[in-house]
């Protein structure tokens, strides 16, 4: 029995009823961040005009790519009121505990100095806006993963703030996470005692292997082969094996991917070991044992039945955590994202247990 599965039993008398596990939060405009940044840094936004990182390089199917009823009366962003997104998301769904992942472009910014501080002040206006807003949000800790030293600082700093419960990476980055560059990311989160996130999104390198598509519907499709690099690149360059405290949680790429991926690397494996003589086990065994992946957005075979073969394929009920991607156009609501074929335990693990495992609440 793994350290999630014993913890998972450890809870099953758990008084949570729901968990939300990837939420969205957006400052409205940079105005929101300048009380978090120093005087230099207001000035460089004054003096430059800077209105926050560039577009997406795709336009949404929606504005904001939020749900049209997203829009708070406000006339704030989707996303960017805390009063109305807890009315509409928290209390509509009688959600106890929903994890914020800001998705603040920071790394598409080429003065590491300036993205820093960008860094430092998205976090800073999570705690004070949205975590001192309602004792139901639970935050995550944006970091710039080109400059990993100072990630791990800010790490260290805004992991003093226990509403934080976990460290924020964009799946989409200038390099494999495996790579000995990002350790300091892992260690800081691994002294910490928090999970790493890896999300959809990001800036970098193209999302597939052959370049940059064309269209909305083929990055919003493809981003799965993102973190399939990322998984595989994790794993053979040993960072479970020098961080073996290490929690992995793999948000918005789906989970459809993982089998085949796990019976490919593990068959590669037996033949070209002696390449990666650190891992001491199959790699499959390193994914099962350190990550969890998020229900969101949630695969829907037109068999339900094929659903259920898929989990079992994957190998452990404790792999997947339920989600919403609020206040996002592909909102996976509570009643409907999981259909009725998933029950019981299983259920109970997916919406309420992984998730008061892999995060300790």
């Amino acid at each position: 029995m793994t350290e999630v599965e014993s913890a998972v039993e450890a809870q099953e008398a758990s008084t949570f009823s729901l968990i939300d596990c990837d939420v969205h939060n957006y400052p409205n405009s940079i105005e929101e961040l300048m009380p978090y940044l120093s005087a230099r840094w207001q000035a460089y936004v004054r003096q430059s005009g800077f209105s926050g990182p560039g577009g997406p390089t795709y336009p949404k199917g929606f504005a904001q790519a939020a749900r049209r009823d997203a829009w708070p009366p406000s006339g704030l962003k989707p996303g960017g009121d805390p009063d109305f997104a807890r009315e509409q998301l928290l209390d509509e769904w009688g959600i106890d505990l929903a994890i914020l992942n800001p998705l603040y472009g920071m790394t598409a910014l080429h003065n590491l100095d300036f993205a820093n501080a960008l860094m430092r002040a998205v976090n800073a206006w999570t705690a004070h806006t949205w975590l001192g807003s309602d004792t139901r949000w639970r935050g995550s800790i944006v970091v710039n993963a080109n400059d990993p030293e100072n990630a791990a600082a800010e790490i260290k700093r805004a992991s003093a703030d226990t509403r934080f419960v976990q460290v924020l990476l964009l799946v989409r980055s200038s390099a494999p996470y495996g790579k000995r560059q990002f350790r300091p990311i892992f260690a800081a989160a691994c002294e910490a005692g928090l999970p790493v996130g890896i999300h959809f999104g990001g800036s970098g390198n193209p999302i597939t292997a052959c370049g940059w598509p064309s269209y909305y519907i083929e990055d919003h499709t493809a981003m799965s082969q993102a973190f399939e690099a990322q998984l595989v690149s994790i794993v053979c360059e040993g960072v479970f094996c020098e961080f073996p405290e290490l929690r992995l949680a793999l948000i918005e790429g789906g989970f459809a991917w993982l089998p085949g991926l796990m019976w490919r690397l593990d068959k590669n494996y037996r033949g070209l070991h002696s390449e990666v003589p650190w891992l001491k086990k199959l790699p499959s065994e390193y994914i099962l044992e350190h990550c969890c992946a998020t229900t969101q957005p949630m695969e829907e075979p037109k068999n339900p039945q094929h659903l259920m073969q898929l989990i079992e394929m994957i190998g452990r009920d404790e792999f997947l955590l339920f989600a919403t991607d609020y206040p996002h156009w592909d909102f996976d609501s509570p009643d409907r994202a999981l259909p009725p074929v998933i029950a019981g335990d299983l259920r109970q693990k997916i919406v309420v247990d992984n998730a008061v495992a892999f995060y300790g609440f």
